[in-house]
């Protein structure tokens, strides 16, 4: 959830989501090669003018994530790729999205975009740079340019606050609706690309075949999600424009294997640790923090818990969770106009379906709030609504239908919305990424146990440093865990 709250809901729009940065200028690399340069500071660049789409896709992904280290790690991957593509004079500069969500993207000017969701998921400098000569690949072969021309705007996010709010299917409020990305190609243009880029992979002397692993990695990726019934949102996702199923994985170790076979290349594994090392896992300070069945968002000091059964998701639009019997949760939050009353906010025409005999005025926390019903589309509605000074915070609960069990999960989990002490609101910190050297007796059980925060230690730390349940670890092995 962003720190700056959205804007009316009656609007049909969505907040700023989070600072926005523009593209800076910086030290290219070169070497005859085009221009590189990676997002540093606020100022425009005067060699790369902003694009109309830039400041949309820093806004809707939290801004710009700043590391110094990790930002020259990706100027030298990048370096290396222009170098060896099919256009060496072009230039690029690279932004490091502030998301968790795994995401790529590129656009027609030269813009590559990767989050740092992707990067924690990667596991050495080739990986990345597949995905980077992948986007690059998309922007010499102009699939940018093609895709751009279709009109992409910000109507796609709107749709998600119409849908959920004004009585839309109820499963959509979960699942955020939306996971169309800004730069989705035909299957041709993502097969295409992916030759492109392993080519220029190779030519760069890094390993073809990571172009494939990383492939796997993020089918990996995308089971461990669906098991813990995680969703990105409306934050787009790069799962859902480069699908990694079988056939396109086996499409790129066979063009690798024209390069030569399995271990041709570098994967330069320590020197991409050493820049990962400290990166942000997860939820930034700005978007709040999802902790077990617990949501903390330090900055604006609030907090609630989902009842056991619940899987909470935070977004860039909201906070989701789906709960049993298909039971949904939608937490927001809107600013009140001067003098206006959560009662007036509640009847002034956002929500279809309102049965206004329901409405009814509580306390929450020692905080003025308001409670009602609707039905709409087939699907139950639950709204509570809680006052902190000009916001209202919003719960927007969902079900086919409105059971004993649905009343009383609306009730408890809004009931447990509450103001953080400023004890809670200091100690209350991201996790973040820690490069450790497994010694002697480290084993996968041994370093997985010491994950913490995260659902599902064991497999998320299997994913993150490309193992399995048979790896043997040894001695001196790098290995990155997710520490508070």
């Amino acid at each position: 959830m962003p720190a700056s709250l959205p804007l009316r809901a009656g609007a049909g729009r969505l907040p700023g989501l989070g600072l926005l940065v523009l593209l800076a200028a910086c030290s290219p690399l070169g070497g005859g090669a085009g221009d590189v340069s990676v997002t540093t500071t606020s100022a425009p660049s005067a060699s790369f003018p902003v694009s109309e789409q830039h400041d949309r896709i820093v806004a809707n992904y939290g801004g710009v994530y700043r590391d110094a280290e990790l930002e020259r790690t990706l100027a030298r991957i990048v370096g290396r790729l222009v170098a060896a593509s099919d256009d060496p004079g072009r230039s690029y500069a690279i932004t490091i999205l502030n998301s968790s969500s795994v995401n790529a993207f590129a656009l027609p000017e030269g813009y590559l975009y990767v989050t740092r969701g992707l990067l924690t998921l990667a596991t050495d400098s080739s990986e990345v740079a597949a995905v980077l000569a992948h986007e690059m690949a998309h922007v010499t072969a102009d699939h940018a340019a093609q895709r751009q021309n279709q009109a992409l705007t910000a109507a796609i996010v709107d749709n998600v606050v119409q849908d959920a709010v004004a009585g839309g299917p109820g499963a959509q409020i979960a699942v955020a609706t939306s996971q169309r990305t800004l730069a989705s190609f035909s299957q041709q243009q993502e097969l295409e690309a992916d030759a492109i880029g392993i080519r220029t992979v190779a030519r760069a002397g890094y390993d073809p075949f990571a172009a494939s692993r990383f492939l796997q990695a993020m089918a990996a990726y995308e089971r461990y999600r669906n098991a813990l019934n995680v969703n990105e949102g409306d934050e787009t996702d790069f799962l859902a424009s480069h699908p990694s199923n079988p056939q396109r994985i086996s499409l790129a170790a066979s063009v690798a294997q024209q390069y030569g076979p399995p271990g041709t290349g570098e994967v330069d594994r320590d020197r991409y640790l050493d820049g990962l090392d400290g990166i942000v896992f997860g939820d930034d300070a700005a978007q709040g923090f999802v902790r077990g069945l617990n949501f903390y968002h330090t900055g604006l000091g609030i907090g609630f818990a989902v009842s056991p059964g619940f899987s909470l998701d935070n977004t860039q639009a909201a906070v989701l969770a789906v709960g049993p019997e298909g039971m949904a949760l939608r937490f927001d939050a809107t600013t009140l106009r001067p003098g206006e009353t959560l009662d007036a906010f509640l009847r002034s025409g956002w929500v279809n379906g309102l049965q206004t005999a329901t409405i009814q005025a509580r306390t929450i926390a020692g905080l003025p709030a308001i409670s009602a019903s609707a039905s709409a589309g087939g699907w139950q509605f639950r709204l509570v609504l809680i006052q902190v000074g000009q916001e209202a915070y919003r719960f927007i609960f969902a079900s086919a239908r409105a059971t004993a069990a649905f009343e009383q999960a609306a009730a408890t989990i809004s009931a447990s919305f509450r103001i953080l002490t400023e004890a809670e609101r200091s100690s209350i910190r991201p996790l973040r990424v820690t490069v450790v050297t497994a010694r002697a007796g480290d084993t996968v059980a041994s370093l997985g146990g010491a994950m913490r925060g995260v659902a599902d230690p064991m497999n998320l730390f299997l994913l993150l440093n490309g193992f399995d349940a048979t790896t043997q670890i040894q001695p001196g092995t790098r290995v990155k865990l997710v520490v508070e």
